[in-house]
This record gives C-alpha cells, structure tokens and sequence, in this order.
C-alpha cells in the first residue's frame, strides 16, 4: 500500500504527521546520513541545519514523515519535540504525503482583481480538491497563495514555485491537466521545465541541481520602467552611481560617529533591564484638620 492509498481522498492539511513505524532501508539511511553531514558541516551549530534537513526528508518521503523526524533529532541533537514544532510552524513542510507538484493560485489583491479567484474556482472544481488537499492521483496538490511576489505578471499561478504569468482559468485548467499527464511543461520564466517536488525539495535543502541561471529572470513587465527611463534620456547609470556615492557618505558618517561614541563596556551578567531604584520616601506633608463648628 502506497502513502496515499493509506489515506482518505482528498488528502487535507489538518493530517497529523505521521508515525512511519517503518524505517529507512540500509542503503536510504547511509545516503541521509552523508547528505545530512555535508548540510550540517555548513552550520556553526547543528542545529542551525535543521530547516535543510527537513527539506532533505521532503526530498525522501514527499513529507515530513515521522521517521524522518526521528532522523532529524538524533543528527541535530534535538528531541523529536523540538523539531516537530518547526515541521508543523512553517507550511512548506507538509504534513501529509504531497503532491508530486504544488500548483499555487495567487488570489491576494491584485492577483484577485485580475481573475486569480475566478482561477482558483475553476482549477478547484476541475481537480475536486481545496486548499492543501492532494488529488487521488497524488499528481497535484492545491494551495492558495497569498503573494508569488510577481505583482507585474497578475494574475500568476506557480507550479513548484515556478512561475506562470499572465494566466487565465483555460491556460491554468491545461496546465494542471498537463502536468497529470506527464506532459513536458515550460514555465513563463526560470528553467525550461517544472522538477517534481522531491526534486526541489533537495535544492532546498542546499544541493543545487543547475537549473538556477535557466532561462529569462526579469520579463518584460518588470523591465518596463528601465525602458521608459532609457527612452526619456534618463541616466540610469548615473543614477547608480549617485546612490553608490550616497550610500558611501552614509557608511562614512556612520564610522565618524561610531568613532567619536566612547566604547560601551561589554555586558558580562544579566542582559535583563534592572528595576528602577525606588523613589525616596515623600515628606510628610502637615495636615491641619479643619476647625469643627463651633456653633451650638
């Protein structure tokens, strides 16, 4: 029985992680165990390595299993405690088994004007699944985005965090039908082609796979200003290097400053602000009561 055959279809995000009684094959641990080395061989302190490995168990699994949390802690000198509490805080890490890509619709604000709802309707009713939740293929897994970080290509959708521009409901229903398929699919920008998630998931995990100068960083879009400023006779170039020389000015004042500020003794105890010293006591002011009345 596969992962997903031992779940419930659509497989959703409130899945608890899971136990994976099961261990790691000879041949799998003595991998991980030479790739986690090399990983935390990169870190003053081992567990700095930690939010790498879990991408490297990602890269195994297709989710932060509970055996690879296990392997976690004994590399890293954590307990499984610790290192669950960064699996389930951060949503790259998944906790169920993942799709073998991660189409992501933006629909924040600008996204959303410009259709990225009216995409995630669409692409939602055409897999049957919601946010996080996997199709019984284990092909796709859905999410909402809030921000792909590509205002200028709105509205955008990312499949394995590779970007797709300028997308309608059709172009995106394709290329998820596409993607099902095994059909070779061409990002808008970046590499010619979409790596499966475990295959990212090892990039993440600090082991490139040589794809990262692939194909066209900046579009049209993002360039458009540097064009219209080259057309209007703007030195740009100038410009850079007026704020190279500002930027110089700054460090300088800075330095002369620091320069001038005696040298704050180094801290040796508690870094805790002391309490403040009591104020004196008042004196006491003189009371006179007031006269009763005399009157009878």
């Amino acid at each position: 029985m596969t992962d997903i055959d031992a779940h419930s279809d659509p497989l959703h995000q409130l899945t608890p992680l899971q136990a994976s009684d099961e261990p790691y094959d000879e041949q799998t641990l003595a991998d991980l165990r030479e790739d986690a080395a090399e990983v935390i061989a990169r870190y003053p302190q081992k567990r700095s390595a930690l939010l790498p490995l879990l991408h490297l168990i990602q890269s195994v699994d297709g989710f932060v299993t509970g055996r690879g949390v296990r392997f976690c802690a004994e590399q890293l000198d954590l307990s499984e405690a610790e290192v669950s509490g960064v699996a389930t805080f951060y949503t790259q890490y998944k906790r169920h088994p993942n799709g073998d890509y991660t189409v992501g619709v933006c629909t924040n604000t600008l996204c959303a004007v410009m259709g990225g709802d009216l995409i995630w309707e669409t692409v939602s009713q055409h897999l049957g699944v919601e946010h996080d939740e996997t199709t019984p293929d284990g092909k796709i897994t859905l999410e909402r985005i809030e921000c792909n970080a590509a205002c200028d290509f709105a509205p955008v959708v990312m499949a394995n965090w590779e970007f797709f521009d300028n997308q309608t409901p059709e172009s995106t229903v394709r290329l998820v039908d596409d993607l099902r398929a095994g059909r070779d699919v061409r990002p808008t920008r970046g590499p010619g082609r979409v790596c499966t998630f475990k295959q990212v998931s090892r990039v993440l995990a600090g082991f490139p796979d040589g794809l990262a100068d692939e194909g066209v960083g900046a579009g049209a879009a993002s360039l458009e200003g540097l064009r219209l400023a080259k057309e209007a006779g703007v030195d740009t170039s100038s410009d850079a290097s007026a704020a190279e020389a500002s930027q110089g000015d700054t460090e300088r004042s800075v330095a002369a400053d620091d320069a001038a500020t005696p040298a704050t003794p180094p801290v040796t105890g508690s870094t805790d602000t002391p309490a403040n010293a009591p104020d004196a006591d008042p004196q006491p002011q003189s009371h006179t009561p007031a006269k009763e009345d005399e009157q009878s």
